[in-house]
């Protein structure tokens, strides 16, 4: 069952315009990807769709911020190529689908290639978008930095955290209680199972321990 996830400071996102927050994707867009917003507009559309509880223009934002503010201390490579990819992760989400990462990356691909990105780098941001399905073991700096932003969310404050479970559980309405349990369940485990849930010594620093206390009182919610 998928555990997607985000943000940094997410106490003031509730707070933040929806013009705001459009205005932020869009200056991030037009400096990192390109100077042509109409994918972007397309793309913030597919994050608009009723179906989306969690995976929303909210969750967009706060993955994008993060990724730039990890970005500003964490050195990476090719940021534009790690923001591309947190705009495109969850292009296509529909929670009943096993593919949302691969059709997400395959978007990503071609709406790059059409701006002009060269393959080397329309490639590394689909291996990106489709390695966050299950957070193992980054591979460079760059996947390590979109892990991190997109998990983020599990080290925020309790309520946030429990709020982020209550929109993801909307999601997966579909799926009954027995099965959201037993698959929940495993999806936490997972995460309290490693070493380090995040990847960066940021992350690590800032949100490790509290993340695995959110982590440790939904096992303890969901019975074990």
């Amino acid at each position: 069952m998928a555990c997607h996830t985000h943000e940094v400071s997410t106490s003031d996102h509730g707070s933040r315009t929806e013009d705001a927050g459009d205005a932020s994707l869009t200056a991030t867009w037009r400096e990192h990807v390109s100077i042509d917003t109409a994918l972007l507009e397309r793309l913030t559309a597919r994050h608009r769709e009723k179906h989306r509880r969690y995976h929303g223009v909210s969750h967009l934002e706060a993955v994008v911020e993060t990724v730039m503010e990890l970005g500003s201390v964490e050195p990476v490579e090719d940021l534009g190529a790690v923001v591309a990819a947190a705009f495109y992760h969850d292009a296509i989400y529909e929670p009943a689908s096993p593919a949302n990462e691969r059709a997400s990356a395959r978007l990503a691909r071609r709406d790059l290639a059409t701006l002009g990105w060269s393959d080397t780098r329309t490639a590394h941001v689909g291996e990106m978008i489709e390695a966050t399905n299950g957070h193992l073991t980054p591979p460079d700096a760059g996947h390590a930095l979109m892990f991190d932003a997109d998990l983020a969310i599990l080290g925020t404050e309790p309520e946030d955290y429990r709020a982020y479970v209550d929109d993801v559980r909307a999601e997966y309405r579909h799926v009954g209680d027995d099965a959201w349990r037993t698959g929940r369940r495993a999806v936490v485990h997972a995460f309290l199972d490693r070493d380090a849930i995040y990847s960066t010594r940021t992350a690590r620093d800032r949100w490790e321990v509290r993340a695995r206390s959110n982590l440790a009182e939904e096992v303890r919610s969901l019975g074990g």
